[in-house]
């Protein structure tokens, strides 16, 4: 049964940060524990929760090293799968870094203290944040970053992944629509980490482009700073 208004989501949306986190050995022990709280609050609807289901009997059965490559495969090689959300909306752009800042203001003037080894907006955290707050201040924290986690539930899904599921419900249990959006494309992940050719020619890297007349720079030492006479500089 679907419970449209849950009194709490505390435990959803620790139970999906938690599956959202790297599958080691301690998170595959835990699946059960895991449906069992997405059960208890009944916050997601019954065709969710079969796809969570899904999803934690996938990971249990796939061998650990294999579960962890396909975690790495998903979130950490591009930005539009990424789980660290202010890298969709900023990249590497100067701007992720006062986001970041605001982003660790909110938890502490809701008396909470940082001390994760992830980003403020690696989601896992972003859900344990909203799990301490009231239901109604957790949807619409979360409502704002709909735009975020759909642009992320759409990458998924064009990857086969079954965390399209999870990113699914996140969006689900804060009250916001589940949808496809447009996704602009990437580069090759080839050309993002491709090292730049030698001596490629640009006058910014400080060389000249081969057969080219290579510039010299002199630079007039003033008189008081010479070395004296019979002593090496």
């Amino acid at each position: 049964m679907f419970k449209k208004n849950p009194t709490s989501v505390r435990l959803t949306l620790r139970a999906l940060g938690y599956l959202l986190s790297y599958p080691d050995a301690q998170l595959r022990s835990v699946m059960p524990q895991l449906i069992d709280a997405l059960q208890a609050e009944q916050a997601l609807t019954a065709d969710r929760m079969d796809e969570l289901k899904a999803v934690c009997q996938h990971l249990a059965a796939l061998d650990p090293l294999e579960a962890e490559a396909r975690y790495v495969d998903h979130f950490d090689r591009g930005r539009q799968t990424s789980l660290h959300l202010f890298e969709h909306v900023h990249g590497d752009s100067r701007d992720r870094g006062p986001a970041l800042i605001d982003l660790l203001q909110t938890y502490e003037k809701a008396g909470l203290q940082f001390e994760a080894d992830e980003l403020p907006d690696h989601l896992p955290v972003v859900l344990e944040f909203a799990s301490t707050q009231p239901p109604a201040v957790a949807k619409e924290f979360l409502g704002e970053m709909a735009h975020i986690l759909n642009a992320l539930f759409s990458a998924l899904v064009s990857r086969n992944s079954p965390y399209a599921s999870v990113i699914a419900a996140v969006l689900e249990v804060s009250g916001q629509r589940v949808q496809s959006v447009a996704l602009t494309p990437e580069p090759p992940m080839d050309e993002v980490w491709a090292e730049p050719e030698a001596f490629g020619g640009c006058s910014t890297q400080g060389q000249s482009k081969p057969d080219q007349p290579q510039p010299l720079h002199f630079v007039r030492t003033p008189r008081a700073e010479r070395a004296p006479e019979g002593v090496s500089a």
